[in-house]
């Protein structure tokens, strides 16, 4: 799996919560309360309509809603359910999987959805291979049958046990094929799926979606019109919009400062604003260059294990909006563990000495911790900084931090020029394989040049072909135990979700879980 736009974590924002307190806009509803049904504002972009060249939190919401997959996750659930399909599943093994439709499928424009769509969409996205797209999601493919209009079977490379999640995800957006160009991507701005809701309109500043008549699937309306006001990164107009009533909920665009803020404040009900919080398997992980002349030694890796103090970070940094990560598993994933807490315990300056003068290190550490804002939000500079401190205050390292641009992080990582540097994932499906594989796996992600035979050459194919995924844990748990010992990389933090709302909306706690899926159809007004 090559590197792509899932890396990106939730966007951070500044003074929303100072804008929200100052007491401007505090009537209910405001201008632009009437109409449109619910008015939810986000600081991302949606790059794309077509499923085959989105990989992005923005274009995946609007996949979500419009596009309907085989497989979806259930509010709250992990396990895909089906959705376009009436049954999945797979033959013998897990190199074979048949799914067969539900009964009147068919697409916003009338058009009926069949068996030849499914297969269409597949196809074209592997054919496509758009560098911002899913593709590498859907890589076991080998090949796709239709026996019959009702009818797929999907012929898989090695076993893939957690293909049902994949084409749960946005990867899995059923398009028409009348409508699509087979080897090209669709370039109008428009969408056409069978999905809960149509889009209607689509502009880089807003998006207009209303109910599509024709769905037959799981989602149940509870709202039949949305707006989607989309701000470009411009948290302070985010802000404003949700002062001044232009919008009911603001998603993705809020930062630590601001939450803790909010949650605190006495006057946050007298002005009819409500945050709800969700659960969420974004995580950050410090990372190691394996061939760095000094983070390429084990008793320098175990030194900072030692000392990271990751609960000082959540609260003094994160405002306890992240809770400690000590596992590359995140909690409520299946396979977690604390390997990391179980071997290297709470923060102890003398278990670090005692690594570093193991290794026959006896002067201070010279080390520089490399932070890209421009990515992962403007507390990562802050972050580590103070990592840096509590390496520092232990007497035994001399680190700072520098912060790059992320085009320019991105090319340094893959040039090998950082020893310590972070990264942030966002899940593309809330299964432990994609917390694993794409950091360890043929072709990983991280770019640190760490190599273990066992974890490719046993424990991956494993739990790949492991269809009953409550029997990987063995497995898994073997995976951190040894990623812990060996210590390419440092889990830092697991995030929580929040979205700022009106009182009168209701339904958002059924939008914010693991599985990452902004579901509209659960969310009213009024």
């Amino acid at each position: 799996m090559k590197t792509h736009n899932k890396w990106l974590t939730a966007p951070l924002a500044a003074g929303l919560s100072a804008a929200l307190l100052s007491g401007c806009g505090t009537e209910q509803g405001g201008p632009g309360a009437s109409g449109g049904g619910v008015r939810v504002g986000m600081s991302d972009e949606i790059h794309t309509t077509d499923p085959a060249a989105g990989y992005d939190p923005g274009s995946w919401l609007l996949f979500n809603n419009v596009f309907q997959s085989l497989m979806a996750f259930p509010k709250g659930g992990s396990e895909p359910e089906p959705e376009a399909a009436d049954k999945c599943g797979f033959d013998t093994g897990s190199t074979v999987y048949r799914c067969t439709l539900r009964d009147g499928l068919t697409f916003s424009n009338g058009n009926k959805l069949t068996s030849e769509d499914v297969k269409f969409s597949f196809e074209r996205a592997l054919r496509i291979a758009d560098p911002s797209g899913p593709a590498p999601l859907l890589s076991t493919i080998k090949s796709i049958e239709t026996p019959d209009e009702k009818t797929v079977v999907f012929h898989l490379k090695v076993p893939d046990a957690t293909f049902p999640s994949k084409i749960a995800s946005g990867a899995g957006s059923i398009v028409d094929h009348r409508e699509y160009p087979a080897d090209a991507l669709r370039t109008d701005g428009k969408a056409t799926g069978s999905g809960p809701y149509k889009l209607d309109s689509f502009s880089t500043t807003e998006a207009t979606f209303s109910a599509n008549p024709g769905y037959r699937g799981t989602a149940e309306r509870k709202s039949d019109a949305l707006t989607l006001k989309l701000y470009g990164g411009d948290r302070s107009a985010l802000a404003k919009a949700l002062t001044d009533g232009d919008i009911d909920v603001a998603y993705r665009g809020l930062s630590a400062e601001d939450i803790s803020a909010l949650e605190t404040s006495e006057t946050t009900d007298d002005k009819g604003i409500e945050i709800v919080q969700g659960s969420s398997a974004e995580i950050q992980h410090l990372v190691f260059n394996m061939k760095d002349p000094v983070a390429g030694k084990l008793g320098v890796r175990k030194a900072i294990a030692h000392l990271v103090n990751r609960e000082a970070l959540v609260e003094d940094i994160y405002k306890s909006t992240a809770t400690p990560l000590y596992s590359i598993v995140p909690a409520g994933i299946a396979g977690h563990n604390t390997a990391f807490y179980d071997t290297y315990g709470a923060p102890d300056p003398a278990k670090a000495k005692k690594a570093l003068r193991a290794a026959g290190i006896t002067e201070k550490v010279k080390l520089t911790l490399w932070s890209t804002p421009s990515r992962y939000g403007p507390s990562t500079d802050e972050e580590l900084k103070a990592i840096a401190g509590q390496l520092n205050a232990s007497g035994l390292f001399d680190a700072d931090v520098k912060s790059v641009a992320f085009e320019q992080y991105e090319k340094d990582i893959a040039a090998g020029k950082y020893g310590v540097y972070v990264k942030g994932w966002v899940p593309d499906y809330p299964d432990a394989d994609n917390f694993t594989t794409p950091f360890f796996g043929e072709g990983n992600v991280l770019g640190n040049h760490y190599e273990n035979a066992t974890i490719t050459g046993s424990l991956l194919p494993r739990t790949a072909a492991a269809a009953d995924r409550s029997a990987t844990s063995d497995e898994y748990g073997r995976l951190q135990d040894l990623v812990a010992e060996q210590l390419p990389l440092l889990p830092l933090w697991q995030g929580k979700q929040y979205a700022v709302a009106r009182q009168d909306v209701t339904g958002l706690e059924w939008t914010l879980d693991a599985s990452t899926v902004f579901r509209f159809w659960e969310i009213r007004k009024g």
